[in-house]
C-alpha cells in the first residue's frame, strides 16, 4: 500500500510569518497539535504545541512572535509514492507520530499520522510502530 492511499490531504498549514498565537488558536480550534510550516508550496519545517510551549513560551516569547523562530527545521518526510512500511520504519526510528508527505517535486501534499495508519492498516504493524515510538 502506498502513502498516498493513507495520508490526510486536507492539512492545515502554518506560514513562517504566522504568529505563535495564530497557530495556537488554529491548533485549539482544530483539536490538533502539529502543523507543517510551508513557504510557497515547500515544506520548511513543522511546529507542534510542544514547540510553542517548550521552545517559545518557556523562553519568554510573546504571542506575536513569528512561528519561523521556533519551528523544527529539517523535518523527516515521506514521499507520497513510498510504501507504507517506509513510513512505519521512519516513525519508529525517529519516534514520531506524524510525517509530512511530499511529492517528487518536494511539495507538501499531505500528512500521514499513526492514527491514519492504525485505522487503515493491519493493527499489528501500527501497534509495533506505536510501541517503538512510545518507548522512553
Amino acid at each position: 500500500m502506498k502513502i498516498k492511499d493513507l495520508m490526510s490531504r486536507d492539512v492545515d498549514i502554518a506560514r513562517p510569518d504566522d504568529t505563535l498565537q495564530q497557530v495556537a488558536e488554529r491548533m485549539a480550534t482544530g483539536d490538533f497539535g502539529f502543523m507543517p510550516v510551508v513557504e510557497g508550496d515547500r515544506l520548511i519545517g513543522t511546529i507542534t504545541d510542544r514547540d510553542i510551549t517548550v521552545r517559545a513560551v518557556s523562553k519568554g516569547a510573546g504571542p506575536s512572535s513569528p512561528v519561523s523562530e521556533f519551528l523544527s527545521r529539517d523535518a523527516i518526510t515521506v514521499l507520497d509514492s513510498d510504501d507504507l512500511k517506509i513510513a512505519l520504519d521512519l516513525m519508529s526510528r525517529a519516534r514520531i507520530r506524524r510525517l509530512p508527505v511530499v511529492d517528487k517535486n518536494t511539495r507538501l501534499v499531505g500528512v500521514v499520522s499513526l492514527g491514519d495508519l492504525s485505522v487503515k492498516v493491519k493493527e499489528r504493524y501500527a501497534g509495533e510502530a506505536l510501541e517503538s515510538i512510545s518507548q522512553s
